[in-house]
């Protein structure tokens, strides 16, 4: 009679773990999907934040420009052209950032960098450690009682 019930409650049991054990995963593939989720919406605000400031900046590039140009021409001083290189650097930029393939460029290197230099990678110290958390918070309660 005893064998019967415990082989019942075995299975029970045997149950109980599967579905805790799919629940886990399911849990753990939407966490997943919401940091992906987190993770575009922050590139899409990103980029969208570099063609919103395209707009002012290449009004300002192209006043600037403009300017310059005619007092230079004005004045036959070449020297007010000088201020049109690093502002057609920011320029650029911008528009690459915004419209271009910066980003694909970006993240084939960083792609590169995870393969390929993993040791720029390590946290000084190694991993944090459950010891090493409660190494330092047992550190600070000691802090704040001695006070």
């Amino acid at each position: 009679m005893g064998f019967i019930f415990s082989k019942s409650m075995n299975e029970n049991m045997k149950n109980q773990q599967e579905f805790m054990v799919t629940h886990a995963r399911l849990q753990l593939e939407r966490h997943l999907t919401m940091q992906n989720e987190m993770r575009e919406r922050q590139m899409a605000m990103q980029i969208a934040w570099s063609r919103e400031f395209l707009k002012y900046f290449g009004t300002f590039f192209g006043i600037a420009t403009i300017s310059l140009a005619t007092g230079a021409l004005k004045r036959k001083k070449p020297a007010f052209l000088v201020p049109i290189v690093p502002l057609s650097f920011i320029f650029t930029y911008q528009y690459d950032l915004g419209y271009g393939t910066l980003l694909q460029r970006m993240k084939s290197e960083a792609e590169d960098i995870l393969e390929t230099e993993k040791t720029k990678l390590e946290l000084p110290k190694g991993l944090i450690t459950f010891e090493s958390l409660e190494k330092a918070r047992r550190e600070q309660s000691k802090l704040f009682s001695d006070k």
